[in-house]
């Protein structure tokens, strides 16, 4: 492709003008570069050192918010009194509402804040809402002192101290949902790509940041639930807003260590700005190759840089309808260089590009996160109805999650340690994998259920299969969420463009909140169509001993194989990211290849 520089087919400036702008570039870089405690562009801060900051920041935020979200469905329903089916509702809300808020975080950071402010602000946020609802539930709710447990129910609360609650868990959700997809971005741009050694050490950061993760959930599902299941519920909150206060004062300790990238200016209007310029420009005949098309050079290169874009982004063949908005005809390149809602960059119409293929393999993640979310949900309900007892110990069915915990810290290593040695998997293949392991998790389930079904008791919800019989199927899917959410966390991020890293670590999350819209809808056809007419309990019924939830299992499994095979397809369609780095180097978006 030929790019016409804009200073060969615009009018030029005046030397004058030229000058004054220069300077005020300068000026701007001066700004920029004071204004950071470690510079972006430079060496200096960064690596491991600050990386490893925020994978402690993590860790103790993810115990912080689990302390809540672990039992939560269990306090609406022992605390505030709430059915279940109402409980369950409230939580489904609540949980979608952290990945809606997810979108809000990345938005603010990509755009006006930057990672650095907009993770001190959610966190903030965050901090405060686990200690309104830890003084909320000393002061307010938990009345008697010790009830909620199973055997004490506690007072009726008014309005207000209802309203209060909400409030503080909303807080919750707002803070840790905003905050979640910056400080793994964040974390990337502690490791310069174009350096052979960091890029290593970012491929790996995102690994331990999923470890991390994990490590601080375990906590949380295994103490703190311990904690809050006994009644102890101010003491549980507290707890999480202690760790939540230390994440915050290891996130700001190391300030002067990290390494700042600025904000680049709302992406909607620059995507908004690309499709208008394309449509006025739609009678117009393209050249072919990508000829004839704008772009920034030199000093105005520079100027780009210091308001967040640090790379361009180089073109590619395909939707070439929006090639148009950069498309320079007698009438573009001398009136309208400037005004991007007539013309806009290559690197402007390559963002708009990116976005549209990275859609496709997004909407193929979001089966996976249905199978994910059973862990939660079906997972405990079939170990409830199993033998659970080990010695004069009753095993609670939501805590064999922990082995789930326990499996992504097995692969994590195995991975890192033994099989990247003997295959070079790319984010791609490792998802695709991802997908494998989940509808074999699922078969896995499905087996269990059917042994179960065989061991059932005559009476009641019960069955002489003993709950660890679940191990396989938890353990399946911590494999799988090591090859699919940390190869998701690797992936958008690199290939989403400069100004959206955030954005693309957003994606992940909002694939969480659709798999769990997605589940609820895939219960109720499946309820609904199981159990019309004659009475029938269907395959999912409050008694599993009178359904067949093993056949809801390997429908999943069934629809996991056909997610695959569209998922196969679009990875094979999709075309990675290149930006031209420093010195003219070229950077390609990696191995993409299935």
């Amino acid at each position: 492709m030929v790019h016409v520089e804009s200073n060969s087919r615009v009018s030029e400036m005046s030397k004058a003008d030229q000058h004054s702008k220069e300077v005020e570039v300068e000026m701007k870089l001066e700004v920029v570069a004071s204004d950071k405690p470690a510079a972006a562009a430079g060496r200096r801060g960064g690596g491991w050192l600050a990386g490893n900051l925020l994978l402690v920041n993590q860790g103790l935020a993810t115990l912080a918010f689990f302390g809540v979200n672990v039992n939560l469905v269990l306090f609406l329903t022992r605390v505030l009194q709430q059915s279940n089916a109402d409980a369950a509702n409230n939580v489904s809300k609540w949980t979608g509402s952290v990945y809606i808020f997810s979108l809000v975080g990345a938005f603010l950071s990509d755009s006006y804040w930057g990672r650095y402010k907009t993770c001190v602000v959610f966190q903030l946020v965050f901090l405060s809402g686990l200690a309104l609802l830890s003084l909320c539930s000393h002061l307010f709710l938990i009345r008697p002192t010790g009830c909620g447990d199973q055997q004490t129910p506690c007072e009726a609360h008014t309005g207000f101290e209802v309203k209060l609650f909400y409030l503080a868990i909303y807080m919750v959700a707002l803070g840790n949902g905003g905050y979640q997809p910056n400080i793994a971005s964040f974390g990337a741009d502690q490791f310069d790509e174009e350096d052979p050694m960091e890029a290593h050490s970012k491929t790996s950061f995102f690994g331990y940041f999923y470890l991390a993760l994990n490590l601080g959930s375990l906590f949380s599902n295994t103490f703190l639930s311990y904690v809050e299941d006994h009644g102890m519920w101010a003491l549980g909150f507290w707890a999480s807003s202690v760790s939540a206060f230390v994440a915050l004062a290891v996130f700001v300790a190391g300030t002067r260590n990290y390494r700042h990238r600025p904000p680049v200016g709302n992406p909607i209007s620059r995507f908004c700005q690309v499709v208008v310029a394309a449509a006025r420009k739609w009678r117009v005949r393209m050249l072919p190759r990508g000829e004839n098309l704008y772009e920034v050079d030199g000093k105005e290169l520079v100027e780009v840089e210091v308001n967040g874009w640090s790379k361009r982004i180089l073109h590619t063949e395909g939707f070439r309808f929006l090639d148009r908005a950069a498309f320079i005809d007698q009438s573009s390149g001398e009136l309208y260089a400037g005004n991007p809602w007539r013309l806009c960059t290559v690197t402007q119409v390559e963002e708009v590009k990116c976005i549209l293929r990275l859609l496709p393999i997004w909407l193929c993640t979001i089966p996976y996160s249905v199978v994910f979310t059973q862990m939660a949900s079906l997972f405990v309900v079939q170990g409830a109805a199993m033998r659970r007892t080990v010695g004069g110990f009753s095993i609670p069915p939501s805590t064999m999650s922990a082995v789930d915990i326990l499996g992504v810290v097995a692969f994590i290593f195995l991975y890192k340690r033994v099989l990247r040695r003997f295959a070079a998997l790319t984010e791609l293949r490792r998802m695709g994998i991802g997908l494998v392991v989940g509808a074999a998790a699922m078969i896995a389930a499905g087996i269990v259920e059917r042994f179960r079904l065989r061991n059932a008791s005559d009476n009641g919800n019960a069955s002489s299969l003993h709950i660890a019989w679940q191990m396989p199927q938890y353990a399946l899917i911590g494999a799988s969420e090591v090859f699919m959410y940390v190869g998701q966390l690797e992936f958008f991020n690199g290939q989403a463009p400069d100004g959206l890293k955030s954005f693309g670590s957003a994606l992940c999350m909002t694939s969480m909140a659709f798999g769990n819209f997605v589940s609820d809808l895939i219960v109720t056809v499946v309820v609904g169509v199981t159990s019309s007419g004659g009475g029938r309990p269907g395959w999912i019924p409050a008694n599993l001993n009178e359904g067949h939830l093993d056949r809801f299992y390997f429908l999943l499994a069934v629809l996991s194989g056909i997610d695959l095979v569209i998922y196969v397809a679009c990875a094979k369609w999709y075309k990675g990211i290149e930006v031209e780095g420093k010195c003219g180097k070229i950077k390609g978006g990696g191995n993409l290849h299935v």
